[in-house]
């Protein structure tokens, strides 16, 4: 009998906390299939019978953990460039960077396009964002002194509205970030072509969508470059950790030196930043950028290593769960759910109240909530109500009708890498009674 049904069982005799009386069978169920195709369900001691996100590790990844613990090497190394090889030959990008968090990747896309001589985007200047994210996406446009022009993102997709990028543009627009909303692709096609004719850069926020594809190619692959993140909760998980892609060369090295201290160390002798004596001593230290230590562990390159080889196995149960999902809501007419653009590797399902629920959210969470799923906000909501903007420097271009909806009606339930037919259909059922 595995740990984590001996928990559940412990559980059950101290706490009245597990009110699904299947809920014991269900896991035991999982944790037999799961075995079979090399991946692992973890309760994690979670008293939702329908939770947000699962571990996705199994006996490979602590034996990884193992392996580097004996080594007796931990820092930056072999194994997060090993990861890095191999990540970028999945995505298809010529170069990867692993830091230590999703939030850094982005942190470091900007500065590198910031430091970066040849790209045209400079303290002052615009870039278009959607008013529906998380909030590091746009932290890093604020630290460096950029000006965030919102636009409201579309109600069916989630992702920025690409009819009202074009009302946007300034004469001081110089990029626009398309965030790939819960896993699910923009229209690419529209954003590439806005993006030309107004000599734009295109920048990708996809840590919620990896393994999306749009065009057969694979989201955060679209723009100049593109960040991806690998918190417990995505798709796959090395503790923490993130990765920045693109095919410019002279931007790889950038993001090389800003993850370290801005040193030279890591630099190849053909870099541009800096021309290499090969004095050891001296280049040891010798710093060229204004970085940061964003750097990720062997562990959690270790750990990517052998989450990479389960992806695929992931993001297709992940899409048989939103096939089923998007069987039993597709007619609703008391919730509007995500419209699929292309292929979507689906971070989780939202569900915006409609008809006689429109303005019950409370009640409906309640009932979640005693039916032990698991909710939460979609993203940010409309991100302007934070009081954290007024340390930014922004406009607004219209008003914001569908970040505020899906604000006040929104919410999402989780999705994961195991069969969650059952859950689902409970879901549907307590929607369908009130």
């Amino acid at each position: 009998m595995s740990l984590n049904i001996l928990n559940i069982r412990n559980l059950k005799e101290d706490s009245d906390f597990i009110k699904n009386s299947n809920l014991e069978k269900f896991y035991t169920l999982q944790e037999s299939n799961l075995k079979k195709n090399n991946l692992c369900f973890d309760t994690n001691k979670s008293n939702f019978s329908y939770p947000l996100s699962l571990n996705t590790w199994n006996q490979k990844e602590y034996n990884a953990i193992n392996e580097v613990v004996n080594s007796n090497t931990f820092t930056m190394g072999k194994k997060v460039r090993e990861f890095e090889r191999k990540f970028s030959s999945y995505i298809g990008s010529k170069y990867a960077v692993m830091v230590n968090s999703g939030s850094s990747a982005n942190l470091l896309m900007i500065a590198s396009l910031i430091l970066d001589k040849n790209i045209n985007l400079n303290e002052g200047d615009e870039v278009i964002v959607p008013s529906l994210s998380w909030a590091t996406t746009y932290y890093p446009l604020s630290q460096y002194k950029l000006k965030m022009r919102f636009v409201d993102i579309n109600l069916d997709t989630l992702n920025i509205d690409e009819n009202k990028i074009i009302a946007a543009i300034t004469k001081k627009t110089r990029a626009i970030m398309a965030v790939n909303v819960l896993g699910n692709p923009c229209n690419f096609k529209k954003l590439k072509e806005i993006c030309k004719k107004n000599n734009l850069l295109l920048l990708e926020d996809n840590c919620e969508a990896l393994g999306a594809k749009y065009n057969d190619k694979f989201c955060g692959t679209h723009g100049e470059i593109g960040t991806f993140s690998f918190y417990y909760s995505h798709h796959i998980h090395t503790i923490e950790g993130g990765m920045i892609v693109t095919n410019n060369k002279d931007i790889y090295h950038s993001l090389l030196s800003l993850r370290s201290h801005g040193w030279i160390r890591d630099l190849p002798e053909d870099n541009k930043l800096f021309k290499k004596k090969n004095n050891e001593f001296e280049e040891s230290f010798a710093f060229v950028l204004p970085g940061y230590n964003l750097r990720p562990s062997e562990i959690n390159g270790s750990v990517g290593i052998e989450q990479l080889k389960k992806l695929n196995k992931i993001i297709k149960q992940r899409r048989k769960n939103a096939s089923i999902f998007q069987n039993f809501f597709k007619d609703s007419e008391k919730v509007k759910i995500q419209k699929e653009i292309q292929f979507s590797s689906w971070f989780g399902f939202s569900l915006i109240l409609d008809g006689r629920l429109k303005n019950k959210r409370n009640h409906v969470l309640r009932k979640m909530s005693d039916s032990n799923i698991e909710t939460r906000p979609i993203i940010s909501g409309n991100f302007l109500k934070y009081p954290v903007t007024k340390y930014f420097n922004y406009s607004v271009c219209g008003k914001l009708k569908n970040s505020e909806n899906i604000d006040s009606r929104g919410f999402f339930v989780g999705n994961n890498h195991v069969n969650l037919e059952r859950q689902i259909a409970t879901l549907h059922k307590i929607i369908s009674s009130l």
